[in-house]
């Protein structure tokens, strides 16, 4: 028997409980890990609250960890017992001390990564690498918005897009989390609840406007997004912390100045083994040459888990959270 994060039903943090479970031995493709550091995302949320479907209930939340395998299945050959390994990936199961996943979803951790590090970075960092590479190439020179930009992915996001050489802006909640996107890469931090957003983008920009804006957190700044964007500039909507994106007229992309938007997920670029390995090589190559920090704001025990969500939702939570086992 193994200890779990279980949900029965959808609802607040209350829903999350710990649990002991049992965990089979690996089938043909699959291995075994022990977790000893277990990311926490939005994602997380969206699970937990029903926006977001389980195929079944009840079920483990989590779609990123790190830690070591413990036993392998049939015909695995690229990864062995006592490898420390990390992953992020479909489907969820990572609240947990140990579980059974495909041999497929893992990639090696280089010595120069430790394992709280890649629980904080494999599914934020390759979402940032999603978002600056393929939806969106970042060129030198190009303006970008990034929102949220103290969070887990805005932290990497701002580094990861500073080197690419573009002019960083990024809106914050204090000017705590501005000192700190500052320190990670932000060139101008917005303080959003005391500044016009699209007003200040565009002083920053002279008037231009940015190439992409990305927006993690929906019905608070979609519209608003929009409206910082230069000609054929791009909207990408990631996520939805403050809920649910207001519909927009494709009329309206017209009128912005030939707008592109999109809604992409992280898996529909590293569902495959290969492009997600690749995802995950750039960036520990970016880690390793210190062009990123991931940046551990806080830490929680696994069954800690429902106080996790609560700070998260709550706003109090800078950088990456671990959970740890």
């Amino acid at each position: 028997m193994t200890d779990a994060i279980r949900i029965h039903q959808f609802g607040g943090p209350e829903v999350l409980g710990l649990e002991s479970v049992t965990v089979a031995d690996p089938g043909p493709g699959e291995v075994r890990l022990h977790h000893s550091h277990i990311g926490l995302n939005y994602i997380d949320v969206y699970f937990r609250t029903g926006v977001y479907q389980p195929a079944a209930m009840p079920f483990t939340p989590g779609f990123e960890a790190a830690g070591e395998v413990i036993a392998v299945g049939e015909g695995v050959s690229d990864v062995d017992v006592g490898d420390r390994v990390a992953y992020a990936a479909r489907p969820p199961g990572a609240y947990a001390e140990e579980r059974v996943i495909s041999a497929d979803s893992l990639v090696k951790l280089p010595a120069v990564i430790g394992n709280e590090q890649a629980a904080g970075m494999m599914l934020k960092g390759m979402t940032a690498h999603m978002l600056l590479k393929r939806v969106n190439a970042v060129q030198p020179g190009d303006a970008v918005l990034v929102h949220a930009a103290a969070g887990g992915v805005g932290l990497i996001l701002c580094q990861w897009a500073r080197h690419l050489g573009a002019t960083v802006i990024g809106t914050v909640g204090s000017e705590a989390k501005a000192e700190l996107a500052r320190a990670h890469g932000c060139h101008h931090p917005v303080l959003y609840r005391d500044e016009d957003i699209g007003e200040r983008v565009r002083q920053i920009t002279g008037g231009e406007g940015v190439a992409v804006a990305y927006d993690s957190v929906g019905a608070d700044t979609l519209r608003q997004s929009l409206g910082c964007l230069r000609r054929r500039g791009m909207l990408v909507s990631f996520g939805q912390s403050s809920g649910k994106p207001p519909a927009i007229e494709v009329g309206e992309l017209a009128a912005g100045g030939s707008l592109f938007m999109t809604r992409p997920t992280m898996f529909d670029y590293v569902g495959e083994r290969e492009p997600m390995r690749a995802a995950a090589e750039a960036l520990f190559d970016v880690v390793a040459k210190g062009v990123v920090s991931i940046e551990i704001g806080r830490r929680f025990g696994l069954a800690q888990a429902a106080e996790a969500h609560r700070a998260l939702e709550a706003r109090q939570t800078t950088g990456s959270t671990v959970l740890t086992v």
